[in-house]
């Protein structure tokens, strides 16, 4: 049975990213992830199989429109697994993802597309260290950021493919757009 692995995320529009990139650029000593690759988790599904990947875009379309639109901001910094020997470096979003996050796990998980068993934590990665270390100094920096606001108006279901990508990053390629609710206005 072939399998694709995926994620369904949240992806900051061009302008946040352009934003984020521009603060980033002139901290020389640590390789930030490509801008085109950042994106905030809301699931991780290692093994789909070919034949769910319908079904599973069905299911997570459904569980997107449970939830409403919302404004998102990113604003304070974090480290996988802690600072003193980080692996990842990542910023923070002002709105709490969980319940967005167990929906999307709840519908891959209806389909048969299980999701990592990790406990969620929403965070935007800008950085994986080649060697865990001491990431303090960096939290400092990153803490100063504060993206301006925008609107989340769909999350993404997005195929990942190792080494396919520039540098032997992975290649992402989005497939499907899974719209939220919008806010009726009278």
């Amino acid at each position: 049975m072939s399998t694709t692995r995926m994620f369904v995320a949240i992806r900051p529009p061009e302008a946040i990213r352009e934003e984020l990139a521009d603060f980033l650029a002139p901290r020389e000593g640590m390789t930030w992830i490509d801008p085109q690759q950042w994106h905030l988790t809301l699931a991780f599904l290692a093994a789909v199989p070919e034949h769910r990947a319908a079904e599973l875009a069905a299911a997570l379309g459904r569980t997107a429109l449970r939830h409403n639109a919302f404004q998102l901001r990113l604003s304070g910094a974090g480290a996988f697994p802690d600072p003193l020997a980080a692996k990842v470096l990542w910023l923070r979003p002002n709105v709490e993802l969980t319940p967005l996050a167990t929906g999307v796990r709840h519908a891959a998980n209806s389909v048969g597309a299980t999701p990592d068993g990790q406990r969620f934590v929403g965070h935007l990665s800008v950085a994986w260290p080649r060697r865990p270390i001491d990431a303090r100094r960096w939290l400092q920096v990153l803490d100063t950021f504060s993206s301006d606001s925008w609107r989340v108006t769909e999350v993404e279901l997005v195929a990942s493919y190792l080494g396919e990508g520039p540098h032997r990053r992975p290649r992402h390629e989005v497939v499907a757009a899974l719209p939220l609710t919008q806010e009726q206005t009278e």
